[in-house]
C-alpha cells in the first residue's frame, strides 16, 4: 500500500506496524510460538520447535500477495501460509506445524500483536504530546483569550486552562490505551475451542486416556490443553485468556472502544487548533504550516487536519467492530471476517493521530497579543457576567438585567466601550446611592481580572501524572 489515501498515517510507525508484511510475520511468529509451546510442555520434539522457529524467522521467503490471492480459496490467509510454511520446514518438522490449531487461532493472535506492537507506539507518541501539552499549559497559566460557546464570545478563560483540558484528554486516553494493552490475549481453542485436538495430541497422538480422563476435571483443576495455553501466551508475550475467545470479542470491542477514543481525545485539542488559527482569529499556528497547490501565502494547519479526519473515521470503524460481536456459532460467517480490516485501519489511524498530535503540540505557536486583542473586541461585553453579579445586590436581579441589556445595546450601537456606557448610567442612577459611586468599572470591565479558577485548575490539572 503507497498510502496515497492515507496521509495521516502515510509513513508513521503505525503504518509500518500494521504493514502487510508485518501481519504475515505475525502469523509466521504465532506459527513458530505454538510448536516452541507445545514443545515446551512435552508436545512436541524441541528439534520441530528449532526448524519451524528458524524458518518462520525469514518472513521474506513467503509472498505476501500470492498468500493473499490464494486465501480467497479457504476465506483466510492462514490456509496458505500454513501449506507454505509445511512445505517450507524439513520433513521431521512438518506434522508439527499448526498442530491442533485453527487458523482463527492464528489469525487472532497475529492481530493482537499487531494491536499490542501499535499500542506501545501510540503510547509512546502520547507521551510525548502530554509532555508538550504540560509545557504549553504552565507557560500560558495566565495568558487569558477569550472562551467561545456556540461560536460567540462567552466569557475570559486562559489558554493555560484550554491546554490543561486537551492534555487531560491524552492522560485519559494513555490510561486506556494501557489498560488494554496490558491484558491482550492469545487465542487458542482448536477447531470449536474445546481445546479438544491439544487433549489428544497431549494423550499421545489420539490415543484413548484410562478410563474417567475425559470426563470434566474437578472444580479449581486446570482444563486439559490450557497449560498448552498459557506456554502460548508465554511465548508471545501476550495474556492468557480463561476461555478461547473466538467468537467472544471482548479484546476487538476493547480495542474498537480505546483506539477511537484516542482519535477522538487528539481530535479535540486539532478542532481547537483549526478554529482558533483560522486567518481573522489568529490565536495559533502550527509551528510549520502546509502549503496550498494554488495560493502560495497559505500556512495550512495540516497536523490538526490530519488529526481531525482521523477523529471523524474511527468512530465507524469502531462500530464495524462492535457490529461483529454478535458472532453466531463457535466460528461465525462474516462477523469475524469484518473485523480485519476495520481493526488495522483503526490501529492505522490512531498511530498516525498520535504521530501528528505529538508534532502539532510540541511545535504549536501561541499568540497572546492576538488573544488580549480579541478581549477587547466586544468593549468589555465579555465581562457583563461579572457586572451581573456586582450589581444584583444593588440594583435588584430584574434591574441589573434591564440597566445591563441596555447598555450593552448601546454599547454596540454607538461603538463605545461597555464601561463608558455603564459608567453613564450608573452616574444616572446613582445621585443618591453611594454604592454605585463607588463601583470601580475600570477593574471590573477588565477581562484579564476575571478568568475565575483557571490559575488553580490549570495548577490542578497538571499534578496529574
Amino acid at each position: 500500500m503507497s498510502g496515497l489515501f492515507s496521509p495521516g498515517s502515510a509513513g508513521s510507525p503505525a503504518e509500518d506496524a500494521t504493514s502487510d508484511q508485518a501481519f504475515l510475520a505475525a502469523m509466521l511468529e504465532a506459527e513458530a510460538a505454538l510448536t516452541r509451546a507445545q514443545a515446551a510442555v512435552g508436545m512436541a520434539p524441541p528439534e520441530a520447535a528449532t526448524a519451524v522457529t528458524a524458518v518462520a524467522a525469514d518472513p521474506g521467503r513467503f509472498d505476501a500477495r500470492d498468500i493473499a490471492l490464494r486465501a480467497r480459496d479457504g476465506g483466510n490467509p492462514v490456509i496458505p501460509l500454513v501449506a507454505r510454511l509445511t512445505a517450507a520446514v524439513p520433513d521431521e518438522a512438518a506434522a508439527y506445524v499448526h498442530r491442533g490449531a485453527t487458523s482463527q487461532d492464528i489469525l487472532d493472535t497475529s492481530l493482537m500483536l499487531l494491536a499490542a506492537r501499535t499500542s506501545d507506539l501510540i503510547l509512546a507518541d502520547l507521551a510525548r504530546t502530554e509532555r508538550a501539552l504540560a509545557r504549553l499549559a504552565a507557560a500560558h497559566r495566565d495568558t487569558a483569550m477569550p472562551g467561545r460557546t456556540l461560536t460567540q464570545h462567552a466569557v475570559p478563560t486562559t489558554f493555560g486552562l484550554k491546554a490543561a483540558g486537551w492534555r487531560s484528554l491524552v492522560l485519559d486516553a494513555r490510561d486506556r490505551v494501557a489498560g488494554v494493552r496490558r491484558g491482550l490475549p492469545v487465542q487458542l481453542g482448536g477447531a470449536a475451542g474445546t481445546l479438544a485436538a491439544f487433549g489428544a495430541y497431549e494423550a499421545g497422538g489420539g490415543v484413548s486416556r484410562a478410563e474417567g480422563e475425559h470426563e470434566p476435571p474437578e472444580a479449581g483443576r486446570e482444563p486439559p490443553g490450557q497449560h498448552l495455553v498459557a506456554a502460548f501466551a508465554r511465548q508471545l508475550g501476550l495474556c492468557e485468556p480463561v476461555l478461547p475467545w473466538h467468537t467472544l470479542r471482548t479484546p476487538v470491542a476493547d480495542l474498537a472502544a480505546v483506539l477511537a477514543f484516542t482519535a477522538g481525545a487528539l481530535g479535540k485539542a486539532a478542532a481547537d487548533v483549526l478554529t482558533l488559527s483560522r486567518t481573522e482569529i489568529a490565536e495559533v499556528s502550527e509551528g510549520a504550516g502546509g502549503g496550498s497547490s494554488a495560493m502560495p501565502h497559505k500556512a495550512n494547519p495540516v497536523r490538526a487536519t490530519l488529526i481531525t479526519a482521523a477523529a471523524r473515521r474511527a468512530p465507524g470503524l469502531a462500530a464495524t467492530l462492535y457490529g461483529s460481536l454478535a458472532a453466531e456459532d463457535e466460528r461465525p460467517a462474516g462477523a469475524w471476517h469484518a473485523e480485519w480490516e476495520p481493526l488495522r485501519d483503526l490501529l492505522r489511524l490512531t498511530g498516525g493521530a498520535a504521530r501528528d498530535a505529538a508534532e502539532l503540540a510540541e511545535g504549536l505557536r501561541v499568540h497572546p497579543e492576538a488573544m488580549r486583542e480579541h478581549l477587547d473586541l466586544t468593549g468589555g461585553l465579555i465581562v457583563s457576567e461579572r457586572l451581573s453579579a456586582t450589581l444584583a445586590p444593588l440594583l435588584g436581579r430584574a434591574r441589573a438585567k434591564e440597566v445591563l441589556t441596555s447598555a450593552a445595546r448601546r454599547t454596540r450601537d454607538e461603538g463605545r466601550t461597555f464601561a463608558t456606557v455603564l459608567a453613564e448610567i450608573l452616574t444616572e442612577l446613582g445621585a443618591d446611592e453611594p454604592a454605585l459611586k463607588d463601583i470601580d468599572l475600570t477593574e471590573l470591565t477588565d477581562p484579564t481580572h476575571y478568568t475565575g479558577a483557571a490559575a488553580a485548575l490549570t495548577d490542578r490539572a497538571l499534578e496529574r501524572r
